[in-house]
């Protein structure tokens, strides 16, 4: 097929791949293969199927059908370890180092040299054959250093040295460049290139466009856990690309229509912190849903959790109803009417232990405080029940322990919290992960309805039918940045994406 390496034989082959978890199809009838010396891009959409590819490469995963075949040969990997030593290694987005240890000894840890009877580590000889492996990526890390005290590029060298330590031939790098410079992606490209001299066959995730057209041979695009199509990185547009990562039909057709009002309610402007945000401004009006959008790392979470106060920041402007406003704790927030629904709610939006009464309550508790020791417990039950019934939430009673609720009903318990606090801005982040499509619906009816009351509303969500359908406006993330602002009314996936995948700002 054109764009394949002159070596015919893949290295790798994985064919039919299924594999499910319970209630999800996470991969259904996929097909990969890797050619030694080449970098075959791996893309998709968030939640594509990409990962738990990977794991069953890997052996972290075993699939429930399907075949892997290691040079031509059927091969099963019931672990990580059996997928190394058929020279097999993964690099993760988080680097797995041990920072108090030196290169050497993150390199070698649990397979170090030994001297003396085999009682004592040898340390000089574990040096050269590190140095000797860094010698080979023509790269000049000491040995010796802590890799505490290097820089994140220079830690993922060591990563990728640790690989090539199992006589790795197949490497797979999960999003490499997410948190380097120009100058150390440049560094790492070149090591690439020397990785490809040698013959190591290396699976390349990406969401990154630029790279792919750079670094990639080939490219295959993952959706909703099937394959796609696989094509040659060069002769194929950026947008067939897009078009195929986004490329089902929506759901619903539903859109959000008008733009809520003139009025601003929040005006974010410059707002800077350390590399994960950078200048982002944006406002939003008053019965306004904004929506947020961009691949996983692109800083949508940091932003609204420096918005809530939650984070510090560097630099940068808050004005809420015109007027500057410090935000520096979660307290100041919610004192000036901003209310954040964590992506995690049972970690930050309730107490499951707690009922139902006693988790809507929770942010408006001094209302209830009778002679400051005794909760009013019938005023609490009163506008307990008075929200799960705005809400629809499906309990029992209000008495009902929160964690015996379903995902979409705890959820709706998050947000009663809020609006009995009578927060105007709402920030709900990642609002239906994790939920049905029946509390889906719900929710989304709920959200619209709270805009209609004039609620001012941030959408952060990976699913990006889900930001078309409720969003008036979209503001576009990559790399920290805010590269651009859609039309909800008239916004496309394929608008998404090339924004979310276009490395420098267009538009504030």
């Amino acid at each position: 097929m054109p764009g394949e390496p002159e070596a015919r034989r893949p290295v790798i082959e994985m064919l039919g791949i299924e594999k499910s978890f319970p209630g999800v199809r996470a991969l259904h009838n996929v097909r990969f293969d890797l050619f030694p010396g080449e970098v075959h891009a791996l893309m998709g959409e968030n939640g594509a199927g990409k990962s738990t590819l990977m794991k069953i490469l890997t052996g972290v995963y075993q699939p429930d059908a399907g075949e892997i075949r290691v040079d031509d040969e059927p091969a099963v990997l019931p672990g990580p370890q059996a997928a190394q030593a058929r020279g097999i290694s993964i690099i993760h987005q988080e680097l797995f180092l041990m920072n108090h240890l030196t290169a050497a000894q993150n390199i070698f840890i649990g397979r170090e040299p030994r001297k003396a009877f085999n009682l004592f580590v040898d340390e000089d000889q574990m040096k050269r054959d590190a140095a000797a492996i860094f010698k080979r990526m023509k790269i000049g890390i000491d040995p010796g250093a802590e890799v505490g005290h290097m820089t994140v590029a220079r830690q993922q060298l060591v990563e990728i040295a640790k690989a090539l330590s199992y006589n790795a031939r197949v490497l797979v790098m999960d999003e490499p460049t997410s948190a380097l410079n120009e100058t150390e992606v440049e560094h790492l490209f070149a090591v690439i290139e020397d990785l490809k001299a040698n013959g190591v066959g290396i699976v390349y995730i990406t969401h990154k466009m630029d790279e792919v057209k750079r670094i990639a041979d080939r490219v295959t695009v993952m959706r909703d856990g099937q394959y796609i199509d696989t094509l040659p990185a060069a002769a194929t547009p950026m947008s067939k690309i897009i078009q195929m990562m986004v490329g089902r039909e929506l759901a619903d057709q539903h859109r959000a229509t008008g733009h809520g009002t003139t009025e601003e309610v929040l005006r974010v402007e410059g707002l800077n912190r350390g590399h994960v945000i950078k200048n982002v401004s944006f406002t939003l009006h008053k019965g306004e849903i904004l929506g947020f959008a961009g691949l996983m790392g692109a800083g949508r979470t940091e932003v609204a959790r420096a918005v809530f106060g939650a984070d510090p920041i560097d630099s940068g402007s808050i004005r809420i109803h015109g007027r500057e406003t410090r935000v520096a704790t979660p307290a100041d927030a919610v004192a000036n009417g901003i209310a954040y629904l964590s992506e995690d709610r049972k970690h930050f939006g309730l107490v499951t232990g707690m009922s139902v009464r006693d988790n809507i309550t929770m942010a408006s508790w001094r209302r209830y405080i009778s002679g400051r020791v005794f909760m009013r417990d019938a005023a609490m039950d009163a506008v307990a029940k008075e929200y799960v019934a705005k809400l629809r939430v499906k309990t029992p009673s209000v008495d009902q322990v929160t964690r015996l609720l379903s995902g979409g009903n705890q959820q709706k318990v998050v947000i009663g919290k809020w609006l009995l606090r009578d927060c105007d801005i709402l920030i709900f982040d990642e609002p239906t992960r994790g939920i049905d499509i029946g509390a889906k619906a719900e929710i989304y009816r709920l959200l619209e309805e709270l805009a209609a009351q004039g609620k001012s509303i941030i959408v952060i969500s990976s699913e990006l039918p889900e930001v078309l359908r409720l969003s008036h406006r979209i503001a576009v993330m990559c790399e920290g940045r805010i590269t651009g602002e859609l039309d909800g009314r008239t916004a496309t996936q394929e608008d998404i994406m090339t924004l979310a995948t276009q490395r420098n700002a267009t538009a504030a």
